[in-house]
């Protein structure tokens, strides 16, 4: 059957040869070509008119936000030299501060439903209040590792670090490339987040470096309840995001290696996460494990091709849910003395999410465990919930720092010239 593309108010279409349009879906890339299945979000929400405004609006609070937190951090980065404990708490604050950015902007523009669940490991340790947010009672020191589905994973796990009120002490592991982005990768840098070139020779002192400093501790407001400083060190082994292009490179290397590949993920890399293990060994009791799933992409389709910046923040087609199984494993039992046996291990933690991708993929949700949750009688160990606030107001944070220096600069100018025009007269 022949076909033509169509543009249409509701974004492009596609007709067969009679002329009827058929839905079609706007990838992100060209690896896997256009789509003729249906959107797991269903139609798109918002004409090309509102999807313009949206992407105004949306790209008007980020960089405004942005920038203000990024100006934030100039301003208090010469606490350095005078009190490294004040420097590192007022960092923190500027990292709650983009936390609550991407929470807000999410809650407004996407608004995202949240399933949550795991196993008998996370006992105790997601709640649910009785105004139906997530709550979670993670340590305040910790190593997380996840699967790489979407570019934007990290949102839904910083927001998770926001339910624990740990959102200024998150700290990612992310592609040297993103160091260079405008306000963005100065901010990062600022927030220690550690940018690897996936060269080891060069990475590995780099790496070292940070993990020494995230063994600190400092006396300092939000410096925690322990022996050190609070830190969620948060990785993804894959290394990337899971796509067409990134599914060819796994299953290669799953051939040179002689090792079966993944159904639903990529092969995870063990280096990097084998140092970070070894050398935070001691200062962390505690590696958490998330599997990540969108629901309604289909089987042998890749969420990145889904759900877009386009999609998810201006069409109105956010992931119908972002499905998350949590687990947990004691440091003490990972093998950390033989990178063979770690090598091993990890890989077994990713055959056992890619059986947890497969029975979401057949059943629509992750299993669950009755004991995971605060919530069991009611959800038979699931909590449903969505990305949002705490107080719509919090916010607010984002600014007062530079409110503060512009209303003293405004009291100041005005004391001046009180004191000085008598003297000009």
């Amino acid at each position: 059957m022949s076909t033509t593309i169509d543009m249409e108010s509701q974004g492009l279409r596609i007709r067969n040869s009679q002329g009827v349009p058929e839905p079609l879906s706007i990838l992100s890339n060209g690896a896997s070509g256009i789509s003729q299945e249906p959107h797991p979000a269903g139609k798109v929400k918002h004409g090309g008119f509102v999807q313009i405004l949206r992407m105004l609006l949306f790209a008007d609070c980020l960089i405004y936000c942005a920038v203000c937190i990024h100006v934030t951090q100039i301003i208090g980065s010469p606490l350095y030299f005078f009190n490294k404990d004040y420097y590192y708490a007022y960092m923190a604050l500027t990292k709650q501060s983009f936390g609550l950015l991407i929470t807000t902007l999410t809650q407004r523009f996407s608004p995202t439903l949240i399933h949550v669940s795991g196993d008998a490991s996370m006992q105790g340790q997601l709640m649910q209040t009785s105004d139906g947010r997530l709550e979670t009672t993670f340590p305040e020191r910790l190593i997380m590792i996840a699967n790489h589905q979407l570019y934007t994973d990290w949102l839904y796990l910083w927001w998770i670090a926001y339910t624990g009120r740990m959102h200024g002490h998150i700290y990612i592991i992310l592609k040297e490339a993103l160091k260079y982005v405008p306000v963005i990768g100065p901010a990062m840098m600022f927030y220690g987040f550690v940018f690897m070139a996936r060269k080891w020779q060069s990475d590995m002192p780099r790496l070292r470096h940070r993990l020494e400093k995230l063994k600190g501790r400092h006396s300092g407001p939000l410096s925690g309840l322990q022996t050190l400083d609070p830190m969620w060190l948060l990785i993804f082994p894959e290394g990337t995001n899971l796509s067409a292009n990134t599914r060819k490179g796994s299953k290669a290397w799953a051939a040179k290696q002689a090792v079966p590949d993944m159904q639903h993920q990529l092969l995870p890399r063990s280096t990097g996460l084998y140092f970070c293990l070894q050398q935070l060994r001691g200062s962390i009791d505690w590696l958490y494990d998330c599997t990540v799933a969108y629901e309604g992409v289909p089987k042998g389709g890749y969420a990145q091709d889904y759900f877009t910046l386009r999609s998810t923040f201006f069409q109105g087609r956010p992931p119908k849910s972002v499905n998350m199984y949590w687990r947990r494993f004691p440091i003490a039992s990972i093998p950390l003395d033989n990178a063979t046996e770690f090598e091993k291990w990890l890989k077994q933690r990713w055959e056992e999410k890619d059986q947890l991708l497969e029975y979401f993929k057949e059943s629509g949700r992750f299993p669950a465990d009755g004991a995971a949750t605060a919530t069991a009688e009611k959800t038979k160990g699931y909590i449903d919930t969505e990305v949002r606030l705490v107080k719509w107001y919090e916010a607010g944070q984002i600014f007062v720092v530079l409110a503060t220096v512009a209303l003293v600069v405004n009291v100041i100018t005005k004391f001046s010239q009180v004191i000085l025009l008598p003297l000009s007269k």
